[in-house]
């Protein structure tokens, strides 16, 4: 489980891509808390480091999370978003985030907003129903607040901590992004499927 508090924005260093899916290289300054088999959410996906090195670590990524994340498109010197598996000594400061990405958004648009910015992305209906104005949302692993929601959009604000410690601060209009939606409000349809006529599936 994560909290979506980003601890270090990581450089891709290599992607080795193939038909059984892709390896990833990246640099981190995190690479001493990371041991083998850890799991490491990398801009908001759960993945496995497989190998762990001085300055960074190795990690694999099936074919399945190249189909619904963001991380298809990731090239060498892309950053990403870093943050180890919590501990349960940990202080929950951001949300519940399970590292398994709902699906990928894409930035609308981006506005300045005193010390803050506004950042509006286009989300597809399955994934917009779990959303709620003042709610959680995670954004390329970032635990953020919803700020004003649309029929197919939402925005969220981004302080100056968020922007200078996250990949978040880089974006721009087209891009795309890993987006997990609350655990929590999908929990809660499920529970509720009976009571309103549906099978659960």
């Amino acid at each position: 489980m994560f909290t979506g508090l980003v601890e270090d924005i990581g450089t891709v260093e290599s992607v080795e891509k193939g038909d059984a899916g892709a390896t990833l290289r990246i640099a981190t300054k995190l690479a001493a808390e990371i041991a083998d088999g850890d799991s490491v959410a990398v801009s908001g996906v759960c993945l496995t480091a497989t190998a762990v090195g001085a300055d960074g670590f190795e990690t694999e990524a099936m074919n399945q999370t190249l189909a619904v994340t963001a991380l298809g498109a990731l090239e060498p010197g892309a950053r990403v978003n870093l943050e180890l598996a919590m501990k349960a000594s940990d202080r929950l400061g951001g949300h519940i985030v399970q590292g398994h990405a709902d699906g990928v958004g894409e930035v609308l648009a981006v506005e300045e907003d005193g010390f803050a910015r506004r950042l509006r992305v286009g989300l597809p209906p399955e994934l917009l129903r779990y959303v709620v104005a003042k709610g959680s949302i995670a954004l390329s692993g970032v635990s953020l607040t919803v700020a004003d929601l649309g029929d197919s959009w939402a925005e969220v604000s981004l302080i100056p901590e968020t922007l200078e410690r996250t990949s978040l601060g880089a974006l721009a209009p087209g891009d795309e992004l890993n987006v997990e939606c609350d655990v929590v409000a999908k929990y809660v349809e499920r529970l509720m499927k009976p009571f309103a006529g549906e099978e659960q599936s």
